[in-house]
């Protein structure tokens, strides 16, 4: 856990006038789940597609493992393994063949098919190996896409939105499995919209708005920087939250309210709202 397997120096990505990324600069450490927050247009999926090796940065530096991402590209791209949004599967082949074609599309030895029936076996889908893939749940897919990932043993795994459009229910099967990847020794990197995703999986987070970092730490300790207790008052269609430190002061604030009000645990939406002034899924 001390020794950072993803490092990236003052990261920048320009499209036109537009500057997603403004200088981001972070380090994951070796074993981590760590999880990259932010609104729609932030820049997460950027900083993945540089780091993955899909997109060039326009200034900065990252590594992968020790490995230049502009310079070792091919040697850094080896490191990880990626789980994009989009559901890249081809549905009319069988559950074996899309991993099957993975495999020799990294140039591994036949001794490695046996690997597939091991993962199959360790994302719950081995009795599923010679089904079509469009046959399969959307929660089966998503284990397949991260099989199909892990197939030639990266150090990183990066989730982009890993449980988009799942039901409740099958988004924590997905959970399960990723705390299981952590486990077995890979590095996770995720984005996710869902922010109890995150303080439920993550070491630490990262908060993102206008390509720039602007808070990173253990999720307890961005919660604690705000107080234990949140005070919702709810006004002219608005909610309007205050922090207190105990559950006594934030009910002697609302003694004072005239209007409807809840009282609740604070939570890391809380305090990526105060951070950066908006919600994650705007």
């Amino acid at each position: 856990m001390f020794e950072p397997v993803i490092k990236i120096e003052n990261l920048v990505k320009e499209f036109k006038n537009i500057k997603a990324l403004a200088g981001v600069s972070l380090a994951v450490m070796r074993g981590e789940i760590f999880a990259y927050l932010g609104p729609n247009g932030s820049g997460k999926t950027t900083t993945i597609r540089i780091l993955s090796g899909l997109s060039r940065a326009t200034a900065g530096q990252a590594w992968l493992n020790g490995f230049s991402v502009e310079e070792e590209a091919l040697d850094a791209k080896r490191q990880c393994g990626l789980v994009p949004q989009a559901l890249n599967l081809d549905q009319e082949l069988t559950v074996f063949d899309n991993l099957e074609i993975h495999r020799r599309l990294f140039s591994l030895g036949r001794d490695k098919r046996q690997r597939i029936d091991e993962l199959l076996d360790y994302i719950g889908l081995l009795d599923r190996r010679k089904s079509l893939v469009r046959e399969l749940s959307g929660g089966m897919k998503r284990r397949l896409m991260m099989a199909r990932a892990l197939l030639h043993e990266p150090a990183i795994l990066f989730l982009d939105e890993p449980t988009v459009g799942l039901d409740p229910g099958i988004r924590r099967q997905i959970w399960a499995l990723i705390k299981q990847v952590q486990e077995d020794g890979v590095t996770v990197f995720l984005t996710t919209h869902y922010i109890e995703e995150a303080e439920f999986l993550a070491d630490r987070v990262a908060f993102l708005n206008h390509g720039q970092i602007v808070a990173l730490d253990k999720p307890q300790v961005l919660i604690n920087s705000l107080g234990e207790w949140a005070l919702d008052q709810i006004h002219a269609g608005r909610v309007e939250s205050f922090y207190f430190a105990t559950r006594e002061a934030a009910a002697a604030k609302a003694a004072e309210l005239t209007y409807p009000y809840t009282i609740r645990r604070v939570n890391l939406e809380d305090a990526f709202l105060k951070m950066t002034g908006k919600k994650l899924k705007s």
